[in-house]
């Protein structure tokens, strides 16, 4: 089963964050990406650029635009391969995200993700 890791942030926080502890985050996850990726659940994982979203809502009948984010304070994201949703917070506990910053707001949200394969969609 596959699962859905929102990485959230307190955006204001890490936008003030020095260049030195950005970059002492960064090397705090590296092990834990890496690790992720050699065991094999690691299905995909990504960082979201703030300031850049678009939000598309229907309006009379007509998909309209508007700049923002539904999702401010997801800051990253990642969909992990896990026996079950024990499993899968198991697997992003080990983030640091789930053990360290809570200076800065950090949380992970598990959810059961269901991917949807090409051959299902239609042209």
């Amino acid at each position: 089963m596959k699962y859905l890791c929102l990485l959230h942030y307190d955006v204001a926080k890490f936008e003030h964050l020095t260049p030195a502890r950005l970059e002492a985050i960064g090397k705090e996850c590296a092990p834990y990406d890496a690790a992720l990726k050699a065991s094999g659940q690691q299905v995909a994982v990504g960082s979201l650029q703030h300031g850049t979203s678009m939000i598309l809502r229907a309006r009379d009948g007509k998909p309209s635009t508007s700049e923002g984010s539904i999702a401010s304070t997801v800051g990253a994201v990642l969909i992990l391969e896990a026996r079950d949703l024990n499993d899968a917070v198991r697997v992003a506990s080990l983030h640091p995200a789930a053990r360290t910053g809570e200076d800065l707001g950090w949380a992970v949200e598990v959810r059961p993700f269901e991917m949807f394969e090409a051959s299902w969609r239609t042209p």
